[in-house]
């Protein structure tokens, strides 16, 4: 891959916060909110160049790869699995 280009943006603050919130619904960083928005209006303009690159995977992997995990191992790490609260006292 090769690498990425870094610009200087310069945004409204207002326009900077509601993005920003948008990206953390989303959960992803402002800055690939305004990547993934930017292609968005690319494709749907029919600008998009066929030659781009898909958006970078960062983060955790894909839920497959978690779902292999067992019982064990989630005792082990000493943390609940994905969108499980637990209680102080170890309730869900």
């Amino acid at each position: 891959m090769s690498e990425r280009k870094k610009i200087l943006l310069r945004l409204d603050p207002a326009v900077h916060d509601a993005i920003a919130r948008w990206a953390g619904d989303q959960l992803r960083s402002t800055n690939a909110q305004i990547e993934f928005l930017l292609r968005r209006a690319l494709a749907e303009a029919g600008r998009l160049p066929g030659d781009v690159g898909g958006m970078p995977r960062r983060g955790r992997p894909p839920k497959d790869a978690r779902e292999s995990r067992t019982a064990e191992d989630v005792e082990a790490s000493g943390r609940p699995e994905e969108g499980r609260p637990v209680n102080d006292d170890g309730e869900e």
